[in-house]
């Protein structure tokens, strides 16, 4: 006898079970099949030691929808994961770890230190893909890469020296974001810029041999320290005749000069600028195109150094304050104004960015940008939604160098070496003890490391095998979609684009489905400041995994935000279990010859014949959505379909065949429940894997895995229009006289006459054919017709259908008298309330003294009982006229 589920659905039960089961028996691990086609994805490296948080499990749990849909569609399927080494976020663990211990980075060295941050990361580094699993993400873990992997750092070693070779990456001095507690250059990607209340200065400059002088707004006086410049419009009529003159620097007495750049906007504060080549990336462009050279007045702890005067050694910000009371002293401050502006924190220890200018290495961007601009114009970049390729395009046309150097020691090191002889460079993969210019072994490797986004930039092929031509390159190369948050765009997809199409000639993945952030049910972003993060895996012990990934995917269109709600969560888990118990009365009422459900030979009831067209055209949707990556829209349609259609109506249509003693009706009804249902996990399954596959291997006729299965693909000869557009009707009814019987709280046992007022045929057929419907599910005690609805009295409930008018006789369902004796009491109930109601709001005392929300919550009651009341008068003057 067939099995049937637990009376409960608790996924506690399987769902580690089902994992296992997965991924022991290889379903995950996907074969080089010349015959096949590969479908790739590449998982974005989440940091070694991270934990998995909603982006996370959004994420991947959009990519995990893909991979498990293509491999279902016959492809050879790989989603290969990985880790991030992720070096200023791990260096900084371990610095505090040993300053906890008494320790420091400089006391053990270089390579105590590496060897100390090893440690950290084999102890730390498998808790976010023990988090993954419990999401269910059927990733190859076979191929399972970190970035600092041996393979991927030949390949980071390999990139480096041949765009070196091609004067592609350079060593010079530029403003970079500078971290003064980290003690590193940063990227871009790892600023985070917060809103801030602070103030603008306007200072006065003397011109020199003049009693004139020009005003310029700065947030920073203490940079002006190392003002190089003045800037103005060259077409900004004002300053035209000051142009080529010089000013006297406040509190330095530094001769600089006025000089035109168009960079300068007239109609913005004063018109001019300050210019602070050293301090500023804008100033260091300007001062680049006058040749102003560099002024360094902070230095790398946040401190003024020797160039800045009587102010040496004062910490940055204390130097602000006392610039600017020296300022107001000696004349020079004009005004101070409040102002808000956003400013640079460093990600990891919330320090604010210091723009200094430093020597380091840096990669040409204008070149390997241009070609990465020229495959999207060309289609072969798709943005998931297309409004992110505008950003991608303005991006790239204002590109400026990438500074890829770090001071940092946890990383890829740069493979480069010193000669403190003849100062010659060289770039090597092998160690260099000997100069290859004078032959001096007076050598010193860089002690800087790669921006972790230069190794992540080559993760679509770096995994693969590249530089060496591996079979997975060759097979599994270029990839067909990346899976990522809209705010990382910038930092990493373009990166891996171009490091792509310059190492392989081609881009790294078709496609690119950019996904919003998970905010908080208010809207906000999750954040340990505000306390309003969720922990998934806390989702998933209490609701199950299932439903927290659908919640996921049924809450997002690409590209936009989303806010969780833990309420859908459970109405999800409730959708669950909804399929678990129609699944348990599908089974219990299957006869044990079922063994090998099918369709085929048998004689198909309207009903039948609905629910298959309803699948097949499912089928058809959910497969378009899923190619347009509507992957919300999917799992809607899948869902209503489950709760609705099958489980709602089809299985409440078939019950009287299933409990009746009619053999061939019952077996057809029995062999099209299982069909259905099958065909419908299949087409869950990419979404909600775990409780698809445990049902699945309850069901009869089942030889493998649900994982493995094909894709349910769209069957013309499964529609059949009349047949759907006749069940469609009885439906229309039904809900009809459903809803009307409830208007009048007429109770479900309570049997009725229906009469049926129409003149078309085939409505007439469609009714006499679905007569048991009306009976076991409108409540219908008899049917019968009539052309037209003269004959009939004014004491009937009448349902409006197309082509067709529905009566029941009152007579038959309700005691007139105690009808509207009831009714009179209900009346009387209204009246009273509101009435009470009206005595507290015209009572000036409660007006004043209560609280506006507690005053509207008592003329929300007033509406509210007016609504009921006039429900019942309409209902009372219904039952007088008749």
């Amino acid at each position: 006898m067939l099995e049937n589920l637990p009376k409960n659905y608790d996924p506690k039960d399987f769902e580690d079970r089902l994992y296992s089961f997965w991924n022991d028996n290889g379903y995950f691990t996907p074969e080089i099949n010349k015959d096949k086609r590969p479908f790739t994805i590449m998982m974005p490296p989440p940091n070694v030691t991270g934990s998995l948080h909603m982006g996370h499990a959004l994420n991947n749990t959009i990519q995990d929808i893909l991979i498990r849909w293509k491999r279902m569609e016959g492809f050879e399927a790989l989603w290969l994961p990985g880790t991030d080494h992720a070096s200023i976020s791990t260096e900084v663990k371990v610095v505090e770890k040993l300053k906890s211990e008494g320790r420091s980075k400089e006391e053990l060295g270089r390579e105590a230190f590496i060897e100390e941050a090893w440690e950290w990361t084999h102890l730390y580094g498998g808790t976010i893909k023990n988090q993954l699993k419990k999401l269910g993400v059927s990733c190859d873990w076979s191929r399972d890469r970190f970035t600092l992997d041996e393979m991927l750092s030949n390949a980071v070693e390999e990139v480096f020296i041949r765009l070196y070779e091609k004067d592609l990456i350079y060593r010079g001095d530029r403003i970079i974001n500078w971290c003064p507690s980290c003690h590193t250059a940063i990227s871009d990607a790892e600023v985070d810029h917060e809103d801030s209340h602070g103030h603008i200065w306007h200072i006065k400059y003397p011109i020199k041999d003049s009693n004139e002088g020009i005003v310029i707004a700065t947030t920073r006086p203490e940079t002006m320290l190392g003002d190089l410049a003045v800037a103005v419009h060259p077409d900004d009529e004002r300053y035209s005749h000051l142009v080529g003159q010089t000013v006297i620097l406040p509190l330095v007495g530094r001769e600089i000069p006025i000089i035109a750049d168009s960079y300068v906007e007239m109609d913005f504060g004063t018109g001019a600028l300050k210019i602070t080549p050293s301090h500023d990336p804008n100033d260091f462009e300007v001062g680049e195109r006058h040749k102003l050279g560099q002024f360094i007045v902070i230095d790398e702890d946040g401190y003024i150094n020797e160039n800045g005067g009587e102010f040496r050694g004062l910490e940055r910000f204390e130097a602000r304050k006392i610039v600017a009371e020296k300022l107001k002293e000696e004349g020079f401050l004009v005004e101070v104004k409040e102002h808000d502006n956003a400013v640079g924190h460093c990600e990891r220890c919330k320090t604010i960015i210091e723009p200094l200018i430093s020597k380091q290495w840096f990669v040409k961007m204008e070149p390997l940008a241009k070609p990465s601009l020229e495959a999207y114009y060309k289609g072969e970049l798709n943005f998931v939604p297309e409004r992110f390729g505008k950003i991608y395009v303005h991006w790239l046309e204002n590109i400026k160098d990438w500074c890829i150097s770090r001071q940092l020691w946890w990383g890829h090191r740069l493979p480069v070496y010193y000669c403190d002889e003849c100062h010659e460079i060289i770039v090597s993969k092998e160690p260099i003890h000997h100069c290859t210019k004078c032959n001096s072994d007076n050598i010193r490797q860089e002690t800087d490391t790669l921006d972790t986004w230069f190794s992540s930039a080559l993760w679509p092929f770096s995994t693969l095998g590249w530089p060496e031509k591996t079979e997975d390159l060759e097979y599994f190369f270029p990839t067909d979609v990346l899976v990522t948050g809209y705010d990382i765009i910038f930092f990493w997809v373009i990166r891996m684009i171009f490091s792509s199409i310059e190492q392989l000639g081609e881009v790294p993945f078709k496609d690119v489905f950019l996904t919003g952030l998970v905010r908080d049910s208010q809207g906000r972003k999750m954040s340990k400041s505000l306390g309003n993060g969720i922990d998934p895996l806390e989702i998933i012990e209490q609701y199950g995994a299932d439903a927290l990934r659908f919640t996921l995917v049924t809450g997002n269109t690409p590209g936009n935000d989303m806010r969780f709600y833990t309420e859908r969560v459970e109405a999800n888990r409730n959708f669950a279990n909804k399929l678990w118990n129609a699944t348990r009365f599908v089974l219990m009422n299957l006869d044990e010859e079922i063994k090998e459900p099918s369709i085929e030979g048998i004689n198909l009831e309207d009903e039948d014949k609905w629910i298959l067209g309803r699948l097949n055209k499912l089928k058809k949707e959910v497969k378009s959505n899923l190619d347009k990556y509507e992957l919300g829209l999917a799992a809607q349609k899948v869902y209503e379909f489950i709760w609705e259609d099958y489980c709602d109506w089809y299985i409440e249509m078939v019950k009287s065949r299933l409990y009746g003693d009619n053999k061939g009706l019952k077996e057809s009804a029995q062999n099209v429940l299982v069909v259905v249902l099958k065909d419908t996990l299949k087409l869950l399954h990419p979404f909600m894997p775990f409780i698809t596959e445990e049902i699945w291997q309850h069901l009869p006729g089942i030889n493998k895995a649900l994982i493995l299965e094909d894709w349910p693909m769209e069957d013309s000869s499964m529609d059949f229009n009349e047949a759907e557009k006749s069940i469609e009707f009885i439906k229309s009814a039904i809900k009809g006289i459903r809803n009307a019987r409830a208007e009048m709280n007429i109770v479900p046992s309570k049997k009725a006459s229906l009469i049926f007022v129409t003149d078309n045929e085939d409505i007439k057929t469609t009714v006499e054919k679905g007569t048991k419907k009306f009976m076991t599910l409108a409540s219908a005690e008899s049917i019968s017709f009539k052309n037209d609805k003269t004959s009939l009295g004014d004491d009937n409930i009448s349902v409006v259908l197309e082509k067709c008018e529905v009566f029941i006789p009152l007579k038959e369902l309700i005691d007139f008298d105690k009808e509207i004796e009831r009714l009179e009491k209900e009346k009387d109930k209204y009246l009273d309330e509101i009435n009470r109601v009206d005595n507290k709001l015209s009572n000036e005392g409660f007006i004043s003294k209560a609280p506006a929300k507690l005053v509207d919550e008592e003329k929300a009651k007033k509406e509210k009982y007016t609504d009921m009341l006039n429900n019942v008068l309409e209902r009372l003057e219904s039952l007088k006229k008749a």
